[in-house]
């Protein structure tokens, strides 16, 4: 006799799905969909994955069941509810619930998941943040649709990825502005010039006890306060842009390096010195390495914070093009399918800028523990 061991997960779903079969008669929109066999096919489906992965099964056996009824019924859910948005009953809902549990299972599976296989184990990786991204996207456009939200509030990801495809051009030209113009060399200056000051008060103590303090105020100004600064000293082309970056990334640089560039141990230091070694020798052999962990976490915390003080200075002036211009001229002429879409590739390109760092770091300071760790 074979037992079922349910996760509290397929559980909760199996009341979930068994709760929406009992109010489809009163459903409203999921009554509809009941009509064209959508309903009562999610319902199956979800009760399906769960009990099967309820069984005794190899992981791989239950995670792709669940793959399969968790997405099968969102896919379901959000093609029967189309052209009907807003007349979702309790039903639609249960289901949608009953699906996210299931996905939420399939990740808690996929976590504790050890294969042998180095390049399985980083595939699985990928896959479960993937999964936690993709349904964000789904609840979003389902919960969107279903509650009827309007579109100029909250559009759906379909209609925000419908107009990015169909905004390339447009799209392309901003990112140009913003992040190959003004991103890139602000950051470039920025992180360079607050290196390079670190060095400087590294080697000279009255430079550090005058620089840090400043900083720290610096650090403390609005963009707001600064982009219309640099807008009148540089004019409205990408060069204040630039310059709005360079003072945002300026001191967060200065501040991780000289904390690093302090962080080599007495020991090793003393060691140089036995070697006579000069103050330039031990820096590059030994205070640089020692300070690199903390040099790229500056380098991660800059790609964010030039991304974002590009596109806000251009809220204060800037040429008919740039990604800050395009999001405050939509939202006046209420696109916000349009506004979405450019931040949609702020994200994604400030996530790419981040990963290509970390991924420079990895490979730079693989020696360190966290790095061995990981």
């Amino acid at each position: 006799m074979m037992h079922l061991r349910p996760s509290w997960q397929a559980l909760l779903a199996i009341l979930a799905a068994v709760a929406a079969l009992i109010m489809l008669p009163a459903a409203g929109g999921a009554a509809a969909m009941s009509g064209s066999g959508f309903a009562l096919s999610a319902i199956a489906l979800l009760l399906a994955g769960a009990l099967v992965t309820s069984l005794r099964l190899r992981p791989m056996v239950s995670a792709v069941a669940l793959f399969v009824a968790a997405h099968g019924t969102a896919w379901m859910l959000i093609t029967g509810i189309a052209g009907g948005e807003g007349t979702a009953g309790a039903a639609y809902f249960l289901m949608l619930i009953a699906a996210w549990l299931l996905a939420w299972q399939l990740v808690t599976v996929l976590s504790g998941m050890r294969p042998a296989s180095t390049f399985s184990n980083y595939g699985i990786r990928l896959i479960v943040p993937a999964l936690f991204g993709i349904w964000i996207l789904i609840l979003w456009e389902a919960i969107v649709r279903g509650a009827g939200v309007p579109f100029i509030l909250l559009p759906p990801p379909s209609a925000i990825g419908a107009r990015l495809v169909n905004s390339i051009p447009i799209l392309a030209a901003d990112v140009n502005q913003t992040i190959f113009k003004a991103v890139l060399a602000g950051y470039v200056m920025g992180c360079g010039a607050g290196f390079a000051a670190a060095v400087l008060a590294d080697r000279f103590l009255f430079l550090r006890r005058g620089l840090l303090p400043i900083g720290n105020m610096v650090s403390a100004l609005p963009i707001i306060g600064i982009a219309p600064i640099m807008v009148m000293w540089f004019g409205f082309d990408w060069q204040s842009k630039a310059a709005v970056v360079v003072v945002m990334t300026f001191f967060p640089m200065l501040v991780n390096t000289v904390a690093g560039l302090a962080a080599s141990g007495s020991m090793e230091r003393d060691l140089m010195r036995t070697y006579a070694s000069s103050y330039w020798q031990t820096l590059l052999k030994l205070r640089l390495p020692a300070a690199a962990p903390f040099i790229f976490n500056a380098l991660k915390i800059n790609s964010t914070l030039a991304l974002i003080g590009a596109i806000v200075a251009e809220f204060f002036g800037t040429p008919v093009v740039g990604m800050g211009f395009r999001i405050s001229t939509e939202v006046g002429r209420m696109n916000v399918d349009m506004v979405w879409a450019e931040i949609a590739v702020a994200a994604l390109a400030g996530s790419v800028f981040y990963g290509a760092i970390a991924l420079a770091e990895r490979a730079v300071t693989f020696w360190h523990p966290s790095i061995r760790g990981g």
